[in-house]
C-alpha cells in the first residue's frame, strides 16, 4: 500500500471523546465496562508465555491503567500527539509514545502480545492496520470492536445518535462477530478464543 496521506483520512481521532466511557458514572455504563475488561483479562490469561505487550491507540491511557496490572512489560502508543503526555501522566511507569498504526515503530516480530481495543472501527484502512500489527507481533493479538448491529440498536434504544441510526460518531467500520472473525483470520491468524461482553466482540488470535 502507498504511503498514507493523513490529511485525507475520514477518521478524525483528534475529535473523539476518549475518556467518556471511563468517566461515565451511570450504573449500566460502569457495569458494561467492567464486564468488558473482565473479558479482556480472561483472554490475557491464555497468553501466559507472553513476556512483552504493546497497546496501540491508548487515547488518554485509561485502559492502559487497567491492562498494566494484567500483562508484563507493557508499552503503549497513541496517534493523537496531544494525548500522549496525558497518557504518560496516567501511566508514569510505562513507555508511551506517538505512532500511527499504519507505521508502527517496533521491529518485525518483536512483541509477544499486541492489544488493539476499540480502535479498528475508527480506521480508514483496517486491513492495512492489521497487516502492520501482524508484522510487529511475535505471536498474539487481542482485539476488541463493537458488535454490530447490536451496538447501534442499543444506542437507538437509549435515544442516542438517532439521526445516524445509532452509529457512534467516529465509527466508520462495522462488524458482526462473524465478520470480524473472518477479517482477523484473513489478515492476522488463527482465532483461539472469543468473548462477547455486551455489546462488544473481543478476540484472541495467534499468528499463522
Amino acid at each position: 500500500m502507498n504511503k498514507i496521506d493523513y490529511k485525507k483520512l475520514k477518521a478524525k481521532p483528534e475529535e473523539e471523546d476518549f475518556s467518556g466511557k471511563y468517566e461515565n458514572s451511570n450504573f449500566v455504563s460502569k457495569y458494561l465496562v467492567e464486564n468488558y475488561f473482565k473479558s479482556v483479562a480472561k483472554l490475557i490469561t491464555l497468553t501466559k508465555e507472553a513476556n512483552t505487550a504493546h497497546e496501540i491507540g491508548i487515547g488518554e491511557g485509561r485502559s492502559t491503567m487497567r491492562l498494566k496490572q494484567l500483562v508484563p512489560n507493557l508499552s503503549g502508543s497513541e496517534f493523537v500527539e496531544k494525548l500522549v503526555p496525558v497518557a504518560q501522566k496516567n501511566n508514569p511507569d510505562l513507555h508511551i509514545f506517538q505512532e500511527s498504526v499504519y507505521e508502527l515503530k517496533y521491529e518485525t516480530k518483536s512483541i509477544d502480545l499486541v492489544l488493539f481495543l476499540e480502535v479498528l472501527e475508527h480506521l480508514d484502512y483496517p486491513e492495512f492496520a492489521l497487516e502492520e500489527i501482524n508484522r510487529i507481533s511475535k505471536k498474539y493479538l487481542i482485539l476488541g470492536v463493537p458488535n454490530e448491529p447490536l451496538w447501534r440498536l442499543l444506542n437507538v434504544c437509549r435515544l442516542k445518535y438517532i439521526r445516524d441510526l445509532g452509529n457512534t460518531p467516529g465509527h466508520i467500520n462495522h462488524w458482526s462477530k462473524k465478520s470480524i472473525i473472518k477479517l482477523i483470520q484473513k489478515k492476522f491468524g488463527k482465532v483461539l478464543a472469543v468473548e462477547s461482553p455486551l455489546p462488544w466482540t473481543i478476540i484472541l488470535a495467534e499468528k499463522y
